[in-house]
């Protein structure tokens, strides 16, 4: 495996191609799950290979956005399996990648450890201070490709729904994140009693 130069391939074309108007699924978005991949990772005294394929699948998650914006994650899956080979990546490496790159479809549905660690690593910012920040950068972006219109309340309604089926999988994620994303929640709601 040559993750070095798959890391520089990838983000190469991430950086050059993305559009400016994925205001979520941007550059600073996988930057951030390969952060908290790392992370999790390391906490969840991941082997070192696993750590690779964690970070690996991390660069590509969002990668499909450079095709399609619904149904991503697949031509995600698809960039890396046509990309990865050139990378030094055996079949089984890639498969691994693959697979760690569709669990996090919503709703994610992990079956592994390594699974847990990139559900909780794609949905880290639930529970941090700049939730509510990406929260809107989500939602200007699914305005802008018109996938959603909602007014203000509309979209608090939809963050409280989230946040209240959403679950962390691994004990860091929970350890680190879980009351936080609890306080987020309850600020929402807070907001939504202040209008009504």
């Amino acid at each position: 495996m040559d993750p070095g130069a798959a890391s520089e391939y990838i983000i190469g074309r991430l950086q050059r191609e993305l559009p400016p108007s994925l205001t979520y699924h941007c550059m600073e978005h996988t930057l951030d799950v390969i952060e908290a991949t790392r992370l999790l990772a390391g906490m969840e005294k991941i082997s070192q290979p696993d750590k690779t394929l964690l970070e690996t699948a991390a660069l590509y998650h969002d990668a499909g956005m450079l095709v399609r914006y619904k149904d991503h994650e697949l031509a995600s899956a698809s960039l890396a399996r046509e990309t990865l080979p050139g990378f030094s990546y055996s079949p089984a490496e890639i498969n691994q990648v693959e697979r760690l790159i569709m669990v996090t479809r919503l709703p994610q549905r992990p079956y592994n450890h390594l699974e847990q660690v990139m559900c909780d690593a794609d949905l880290d910012y639930l529970g941090r201070d700049d939730f509510f920040i990406h929260s809107f950068k989500l939602r200007l972006e699914w305005q802008v490709f018109g996938i959603l219109h909602t007014t203000l309340a509309e979209w608090l309604d939809i963050q409280i729904r989230f946040l209240s089926e959403h679950r962390y999988f691994t004990g860091s994620a929970i350890s680190l994140r879980q009351e936080k994303k609890l306080l987020n929640l309850d600020e929402i709601r807070s907001l939504v009693n202040r209008k009504s």
